[in-house]
């Protein structure tokens, strides 16, 4: 489908850049090597620029291909690599400025990400986006009201009012489209929640039916069914589990659920991140099942939202993380093929696979959320004495390092 890059870091998977493939022997714990934030910040360029500057400059359309036949693509395709993008470095545009070679990498970003708003929303502007035409824009301005949510003083605190009015002008007309009732009624959930939290009217209905709706479909340790059969896939990272909890963490700031509500769900978030640390092995590879294949390193969202958060469970420790999540990032990211000549990133998995069908890249149009930078704010936003800086903490990945010999 769509080359649509989206979600500018298909690469998040980071993975074990300091784990051992398995050898039976506990290994001795080696300094974290001090190049992993530069890669991902690297990494992070590489895949959000060619986005992000284009539209600053009210020029995506004519500079963004589109991997695909599909008609709808010209419609919907750049919402979609600008809403995810968004959702995936929010985290780290939060912690705004200084006067650091990063900070003042973020203050850039920031002011590149405030022209865009305003270029995808402004009716006047050659890469005003499309939010009402076909069922897809309704999940893009999900991720877009997400990436709000997750930057409440950079992005939304810095806007003017003439902006944040077509913003929230935009996401309200996506109220015409219908919402199949599996993980979309999140998207129309998440939206309403932004625009709860910020005083815009947002209707409860729509937030407390993609709640309850998803609380009664529960499956036990820590899965959530996108719909009411359980399917094997990524859903549960892509979408459902994020999105679930920063929608509950809204409602329980205004009252609106109790606190059982809120601690249940953020303790399935816990434990789902747990296992998504044991899917990955110590080469950076993951089970390719489901759909949304081509989301890329989408597909541990949930794992770093919880780093983020500082809600790690006690048996998966921040630098076991980090290190899982460099390995898949460089196992993604440095495949032949994966960015085309001009530097956009490609349709596929691992490398390009434009000719697949089905699980791989049907909807590759919405690649993944770049969940990574999620994580790398994390590492910044690091305050505790109680958990150890992502970047300088020494670890031995317990899940390798217990094994029998």
């Amino acid at each position: 489908m769509k080359r649509i890059y989206l979600l500018l870091n298909a690469a998040t998977l980071l993975a074990c850049l300091f784990c051992s493939p398995l050898s039976g022997k506990r290994k001795t714990p080696q300094p974290v090597e001090p190049a992993a934030r530069e890669y991902w910040i690297a990494t992070l360029d590489r895949t959000a620029l060619p986005v992000l500057t284009a539209l600053s400059e009210q020029r995506l359309k004519a500079a963004m291909p589109l991997e695909t036949k599909i008609d709808r693509a010209q419609h919907v395709g750049y919402l979609e690599a600008f809403g995810r993008t968004l959702t995936g470095i929010a985290p780290w545009l939060e912690l705004g400025p200084d006067s650091t070679a990063e900070g003042r990498k973020r203050a850039r970003y920031i002011e590149l990400v405030l022209k865009c708003l305003d270029n995808a929303t402004n009716p006047e502007s050659a890469d005003c986006m499309n939010f009402t035409e076909y069922q897809q824009p309704l999940v893009d301005a999900a991720f877009l009201a997400h990436g709000l949510v997750r930057a409440p003083k950079q992005i939304w605190g810095r806007l003017d009012e003439r902006v944040k009015r077509q913003v929230v002008d935009a996401l309200k007309s996506t109220r015409t489209i219908r919402t199949p009732t599996n993980n979309w009624l999140l998207f129309s959930g998440i939206i309403e929640a932004f625009l709860l939290d910020n005083d815009y009217g947002g209707d409860l209905m729509r937030i407390d039916f993609a709640v309850n709706k998803h609380l009664e479909r529960y499956k036990g340790d820590g899965t959530y069914s996108d719909g009411d059969l359980f399917q094997w896939d990524y859903y549960n990272s892509f979408v459902i589990q994020p999105m679930l909890l920063d929608v509950v963490r809204i409602l329980h700031k205004r009252k609106l659920v109790s606190d059982k509500t809120f601690q249940d769900v953020q303790r399935r978030i816990q434990r789902y991140a747990a296992v998504q640390e044991r899917l990955i092995s110590p080469e950076g590879a993951f089970p390719p099942i489901g759909r949304s294949l081509a989301y890329r390193i989408g597909a541990f969202q949930a794992l770093g939202q919880v780093a983020l958060g500082h809600l790690l469970p006690a048996e998966v420790a921040p630098a076991q993380v980090r290190c899982a999540l460099t390995a898949v990032m460089k196992r993604m990211m440095e495949a032949p093929g994966t960015f085309d000549e001009k530097g956009w990133l490609k349709i596929g998995f691992c490398g390009a696979q434009p000719g697949k069908r089905g699980s791989l890249t049907r909807r590759a149009i919405i690649q993944p959320s770049s969940i990574w930078m999620l994580y790398l704010a994390f590492s910044s936003r690091e305050t505790s004495e109680r958990s150890p800086r992502l970047y300088k903490q020494p670890h031995e990945n317990r899940i390798y390092s217990k094994l029998p010999g």
